[in-house]
């Protein structure tokens, strides 16, 4: 499956920014187009390992479930179950300290169950990963 793949530099820890894009049950409250985030299982850390989305896509609200793996402070990597609107999803965010803060890189392969022409799958993707940096970098930010 092929995807996007965009990177972004934040001045905050790739301990914070792991932090930040790990607590999944606070997107709601910085990552605009996500409405809802149900906590399905979680490890023994307690970190979030299976959760339930409702985001707003372009034309409708859409619901998936996410499998997620972790390395920390470094990586974070979620692929979909097969659902009524997504039928793969695979992705991941990986943080690598640089001089001043942390190179943040975010990769999204989506496809979606209904149909959708190449180019404007890639165009949301590319849209997606733009608001997911920026909106993450400025959570991590406020914090650090």
């Amino acid at each position: 499956m092929e995807g996007t793949v965009r990177s972004a530099e934040s001045s905050a820890s790739a301990e914070r920014l792991f932090e930040v894009a790990s607590d999944l049950e606070a997107y709601p409250e910085w990552a605009t187009a996500v409405k809802e985030v149900e906590v399905l299982a979680t490890d023994e850390s307690g970190r979030v390992t299976q959760a339930r989305f409702v985001v707003e896509a372009l034309i409708r609200e859409i619901s998936y479930v996410l499998n997620y793996t972790y390395e920390p402070p470094r990586s974070i990597t979620w692929q979909a179950e097969p659902g009524d609107d997504i039928k793969a999803m695979e992705g991941s965010y990986r943080f690598e300290e640089v001089d001043g803060g942390t190179e943040v890189m975010y990769a999204l392969a989506v496809e979606p169950a209904f149909k959708v022409p190449g180019f404007l799958r890639g165009q949301a993707e590319r849209q997606i990963i733009s608001t997911a940096l920026r909106q993450l970098r400025k959570r991590a930010e406020e914090g650090a």
